[in-house]
């Protein structure tokens, strides 16, 4: 008993170390390296807004997002899934789970980023052949249970990147937390993610920052009723999350900066919902204010920064699908499957 204290007492301190020891200025995109560390892979939590860290199932895929979601009930689930993204750019995660009695929950999974084929010129124009490149990340995820409703859990991550014959690799990690209650209606979450540095660089040039970002969120599922409401709070190390502001003069100065205040609280809200009328499906929602405001077209309202999906789930076997609007040009879809191996042996067994 006082190896698993002493246990969560550590984890506990690399949380609160991760936190302290980085600077709370950084930047939300576009000036990091790895920035394919934040795409989501899941088909729920895509459909839920393209983050969520609170929601206490038996989904492995969720793991990614907050390590401390690693619980008994995933153990021996295996999770793959695909994602059509843009301008031919694929990619995918599987992650694996076991749980073992007296030492904690364990999984390991890969993430792989393909981003097609490209032409080869020289200075001059002249084509002379095509390259590639590719991006990789591996999870080895530790979570372990503090008591019956509180754990904690690490996600180590060796990142690779080659991008066409440069190379570079890099160390990122999340440290996170988890409460529910016995009931199981409540449950929340928050993770420090992506802490670490790029160890070499593509090219010999300065060393970049990776896309620190701290999350939190909540979830509620009705007792009486078929819903369960989400909402997750990103980039808490950073208030301000408009990339540009035009200073207009405004006749009333504490309106502006009202405005100003509620616009960046919108930015840092995800919040999804849920539709369960039966344990075996569910239909899901989410809107991202933060990407609709980025990506909207100015001439036409669209439905960019909402996401919607669904899943089917039997005692082996789950599917779920997310599409998530980007912008007018198009929207991703993600594919879930989730496996549940010891059922499957003993299914096929007998």
């Amino acid at each position: 008993m006082e190896y698993f204290c002493n246990m969560g007492r550590r984890i506990l301190y690399i949380i609160l170390t991760s936190i302290l020891v980085l600077p709370l200025n950084a930047q939300t995109g576009g000036d990091n390296v790895y920035e394919f560390l934040n795409l989501t892979h899941s088909g729920l939590v895509s459909s839920l807004g393209g983050s969520n860290v609170s929601l206490n199932t038996d989904n492995p895929n969720l793991i990614y997002h907050n390590p401390a979601l690693l619980n008994t009930r995933m153990d021996k689930s295996l999770a793959l899934n695909y994602v059509n993204y843009f301008a031919g750019i694929n990619y995918g995660f599987a992650v694996y789970a076991r749980t073992f009695p007296g030492a904690g929950n364990f999984a390991a999974g890969l993430t792989c980023l393909n981003y097609g084929s490209f032409t080869e010129a020289d200075a001059s124009g002249i084509i002379t052949g095509t390259f590639s490149a590719s991006e990789y990340a591996f999870s080895l995820i530790y979570s372990r249970e503090i008591d019956s409703l509180f754990t904690l859990g690490i996600n180590f991550k060796p990142v690779l990147s080659h991008l066409e014959k440069y190379t570079s690799f890099g160390i990122a990690l999340d440290a996170g937390a988890a409460y529910h209650t016995r009931t199981g209606l409540f449950s929340a979450g928050i993770v420090v993610r992506n802490t670490g540095l790029q160890v070499t660089t593509y090219a010999g040039e300065k060393r970049q920052k990776l896309p620190f970002e701290i999350q939190a969120g909540v979830s509620y599922k009705l007792a009486h009723a078929p819903f369960r409401f989400s909402l997750t709070l990103r980039h808490l190390e950073k208030f301000d999350l408009t990339h540009q502001y035009v200073n207009t003069v405004s006749a009333d100065e504490n309106t502006s900066h009202s405005s100003e205040f509620f616009e960046n609280i919108l930015r840092h809200a995800i919040p999804g919902v849920e539709l369960i009328p039966h344990k075996n499906f569910y239909i899901s929602a989410g809107y991202n204010y933060q990407r609709r405001r980025e990506l909207q077209h100015d001439t036409k309202i669209s439905t960019a920064g909402f996401s919607w999906g669904f899943g089917i789930n039997t005692t082996w076997l789950n599917v779920e699908f997310g599409r998530a609007t980007y912008h007018l040009a198009g929207s991703s879809n993600n594919i879930s499957v989730i496996l549940r191996t010891d059922r499957i042996y003993n299914r096929f067994r007998k």
